[in-house]
């Protein structure tokens, strides 16, 4: 069986820059771990500065280079001069995924107001589904819990592994026609 690879790229000028600790690259893998059963994980971590350049050459390289099924960014998402990763992100693209950064928006609008600055995109690159997260682990849990049923099945569409959740953090949904029964 395939493992899944998954890039997982905080992006803070601060934290890359030894400011303070990052929390987002431990936020997302402490999820990832406790939600995904199957394949096997294999992650490719990234701390980077908020730079477009920086960010669009990462996230090229952990797809095209590293051959990563899922790209899941951390940070500058805002609406401050130094929040570029949507941008970065569109521009790497082959397709945009809208739902993801609506369904993004309304799981973060239950906690908090300002969830409508939030600026989340996801797409596709290749055989990589890329969605960019916020940058707090309280949010960045919030989020996945709201949007992570969605992942499997897009995954297996691209062309990844078929990934299983623990249906108790995560049911992942799929139409009948694409479930794998269960050994």
């Amino acid at each position: 069986m395939t493992a899944l690879k998954v890039g997982i790229v905080s992006i803070s000028d601060r934290a890359s820059g030894g400011v303070y600790k990052d929390e987002g690259i431990p936020a997302l893998k402490d999820w990832l771990a406790k939600a995904i059963v199957s394949p096997a994980l294999h992650f490719e971590e990234r701390l980077i500065p908020d730079e477009k350049n920086k960010i669009q050459d990462t996230l090229k390289s952990l797809v095209d280079e590293a051959g990563c099924h899922l790209v899941l960014t951390t940070g500058g998402t805002g609406p401050a001069p130094r929040d570029v990763t949507p941008e970065a992100t569109l521009a790497v693209a082959d397709k945009e995924m809208p739902g993801f950064g609506e369904q993004m928006r309304a799981v973060s609008l239950k906690y908090v107001p300002t969830a409508i600055l939030s600026r989340q995109v996801a797409v596709i690159r290749k055989q990589a589904l890329i969605i960019n997260l916020p940058g707090q682990p309280k949010a960045i849990k919030e989020t996945l819990d709201g949007v992570f049923a969605a992942v499997p099945f897009c995954v297996d569409l691209i062309g990844g592994p078929y990934i299983e959740t623990d249906e108790a953090l995560v049911k992942a949904f799929r139409p009948k026609s694409a479930q794998k029964p269960k050994p």
